[in-house]
């Protein structure tokens, strides 16, 4: 079941029309998009098909393949991006956005002390010169959907 006011839902309901970076991945439960208005090449975000707004609304289904997806696309950005390591995170408290997401960031070894951490959240709504290109957005879905989706 989606939600009309939901943003999450409303991409959902248009899954075929979405570019790749909307739709890098997805399954029966999870599709990933990768966020925009961010300052940071790779952030993605981890969505439940169904409309959910808190965690503990998550089919045993969803909940069973949750930690599978969350380690996948770890592997899988760095080894687009090279990163150290990947944070996770899940608040879903915007105004708009209260559908359940999970943040799946890359963490780059050269990210300055103050955005480690919750600071990485600043890279996120930035003004548009400071945004991800979206030739470079598009570049780095292609990579993760060819590593994370099955030939057809």
């Amino acid at each position: 079941m989606t939600t009309p006011e939901c943003f999450s839902c409303g991409q959902e309901a248009r899954l075929d029309a979405l570019p790749l970076s909307e739709r890098i991945a997805f399954d029966r439960h999870w599709r990933v998009a990768h966020a925009f208005e961010t300052a940071l090449p790779g952030w993605l975000v981890l969505l439940p098909r169904r409309h959910v707004t808190a965690v503990h609304g998550l089919t045993d289904a969803e909940a069973a393949t949750l930690g599978a997806w969350q380690v996948r696309l770890s592997r899988a950005l760095h080894e687009v991006t090279g990163c150290v390591k990947t944070y996770v995170a899940q608040f879903a408290e915007v105004e708009g956005f209260a559908h359940v997401h999970f943040h799946v960031m890359p963490r780059m070894g050269d990210l300055p002390q103050e955005l480690r951490g919750p600071g990485v959240f600043q890279l996120l709504r930035r003004p548009v010169e400071e945004r991800v290109a979206s030739d470079v957005v598009e570049g780095t879905a292609r990579s993760l959907h060819s590593r994370l989706m099955p030939p057809p």
